[in-house]
């Protein structure tokens, strides 16, 4: 009987988090998520990598998050918090990881490619924005 194990492949860079500010201030209070692969598109995250501080938001139908999207009627239209660290996704991919929901972050530093708008700071009530 033969075993099979599933090989993946994972590319490591330096965390940028500026963005978080306050220490560990609300780190313990990270959610986890599960990200969809296929919602991410190419346009928005070449290669695949989707930084820390992109705002997430969750399917109501599957539970998987994708990118919060203001527009969106699926769910995503709440933002759920921000990524806590850079993942790489591809189609059809599900990786677990965690959301940034209470803390200080610098609104400024967020990356450019976020998503991030009045109406995400508005959902995510227990994080104290401020700029830079």
């Amino acid at each position: 009987m033969g075993t099979e194990i599933a090989q993946r492949s994972t590319q490591y860079a330096g965390e940028d988090r500026r963005w978080l500010d306050g220490g560990f201030h609300g780190q313990d209070t990270n959610k986890d998520v599960t990200l969809n692969g296929d919602l991410f598109p190419d346009a928005d995250f070449p290669d695949g990598r989707v930084p820390s501080g992109v705002d997430i938001g969750i399917v109501t139908a599957t539970k998987l998050a994708g990118p919060y999207d203001d527009a969106a009627t699926d769910g995503r239209e709440v933002c759920a918090g921000h990524l806590h660290r850079t993942e790489t996704v591809s189609a059809g991919a599900r990786i677990v990881t965690a959301v940034v929901r209470h803390g200080v972050v610098n609104r400024n530093l967020l990356p450019a490619n976020s998503g991030h708008d009045a109406a995400a700071e508005a959902d995510l009530t227990h994080i104290t924005y401020q700029t830079l």
